[in-house]
C-alpha cells in the first residue's frame, strides 16, 4: 500500500498539469479563431488600395477595433452582434496586445433578413478609450462616430467627419465603405480576456503588458498585422510628402578648352606669331 500511495502521489501533479494545459488550450481555441479572423479582415481590406483605410487615419489612430462577421438580423425589430479585438497605440508608437470586445446594437423599423459584415473602428482620440476601458460606451452618445472615407489617398474628410472621435467602416458582400453605427454599444469581453490572458485580467493590464500569461500566436499575429499596416502607412505618407520633383535635364555644354599653364615669375614667355596682330601703318599724304 505505501508503494501504491507513493506512485499515486507522484502521478497527481502530472495529471493536474495535463488537465490545466488541456483546459487552457480548449478555453483559448475560440479566442484564437476570433483573432485569426480579425487578421484576415484587416489584411484583405488593406490589400486593396482603392478600398483601404486611408494612410493618414491609420498612421494617426489612437486605437483600432476589428470585428469580423458581425451579424445583423431583423424582423421588424433588428439587432447587431459581433465579437472582435481592440488594440491601442502605446506611448512609443507601437501597438498593444489586443483586448476582446463585443459590439451590440438595435434598431426598430420595417426590416427582415440576416446580414454578416466585417466592421472596423478607428479612434481619433483617447477620450473614448477611457470609457470603454472602464466598462462600455455607446457609439454616437458617449463618443461621436462617423462613416469613414476609403482609399489610401482619400481626400480630406468632411466637417461632420472631422468632428467625430471615431471613424467606422463596414464590409458586406465584398464592398468596404463607411457606415454609421450610432446606438451600437462597444464593451469589453472580460470572459474572453481571462481565457486568453489569465484570470482577473483587465483591459488596462493587457494594454500595459502586465498580463499573467503570454499571448497566443494568434493574438501576437493580430498585433503584428497592425504594426505592418502602420509601417506601410507611414512609409507611404513619407514618400508622398518628401518625394523630390523630377528636374528637367540640364543642357549639355561643350567642355571648356584647356588653358596653358601660367609662366613662372621672372621668366619670358614667347608669344606665338599668330597671336600678334599687326596694326595698319598710317598712310602718307
Amino acid at each position: 500500500m505505501p508503494a501504491d500511495r507513493l506512485r499515486l502521489s507522484l502521478r497527481l501533479p502530472l495529471l493536474l498539469a495535463l488537465t490545466l494545459a488541456v483546459g487552457t488550450a480548449m478555453a483559448g481555441a475560440r479566442e484564437d479563431a476570433r483573432a485569426q479572423n480579425a487578421v484576415r479582415v484587416l489584411t484583405e481590406i488593406q490589400a486593396i488600395p482603392e478600398s483601404a483605410i486611408p494612410d493618414k487615419l491609420f498612421d494617426e489612430a489612437h486605437a483600432i477595433v476589428v470585428i469580423p462577421d458581425a451579424i445583423k438580423a431583423g424582423l421588424v425589430v433588428g439587432g447587431r452582434r459581433g465579437h472582435g479585438l481592440l488594440s491601442v497605440k502605446t506611448a512609443d508608437g507601437t501597438w498593444s496586445n489586443p483586448s476582446f470586445v463585443t459590439l451590440t446594437g438595435g434598431s426598430i423599423g420595417l426590416q427582415a433578413g440576416v446580414q454578416s459584415a466585417d466592421i472596423v473602428l478607428v479612434f481619433r482620440s483617447e477620450r473614448g478609450l477611457e470609457s470603454i476601458v472602464n466598462g462600455k460606451f455607446t457609439l454616437g452618445a458617449d463618443a461621436g462616430v462617423a462613416a469613414g472615407p476609403v482609399g489610401r489617398n482619400a481626400a480630406a474628410a468632411t466637417d461632420g467627419q472631422m468632428k467625430a472621435e471615431i471613424w467606422s467602416w463596414s464590409r458586406a458582400r465584398g464592398l468596404f465603405a463607411g457606415v454609421a453605427l450610432d446606438g451600437a454599444v462597444l464593451s469589453i469581453d472580460d470572459a474572453a480576456n481571462e481565457a486568453a490572458y489569465g484570470q482577473d485580467t483587465t483591459p488596462r493590464m493587457i494594454f500595459e503588458s502586465r498580463i499573467g500569461q503570454r499571448p497566443s500566436a494568434a493574438l501576437v499575429g493580430f498585433r503584428d498585422s497592425l504594426e505592418e499596416a502602420s509601417a506601410a502607412a507611414r512609409a507611404a505618407r513619407g514618400t508622398s510628402a518628401t518625394a523630390p520633383v523630377a528636374a528637367a535635364p540640364a543642357p549639355t555644354m561643350p567642355a571648356p578648352a584647356a588653358q596653358p599653364p601660367a609662366p613662372a615669375p621672372g621668366t619670358f614667355e614667347p608669344v606665338p606669331d599668330d597671336a600678334v596682330q599687326s596694326e595698319p601703318l598710317p598712310s602718307t599724304p
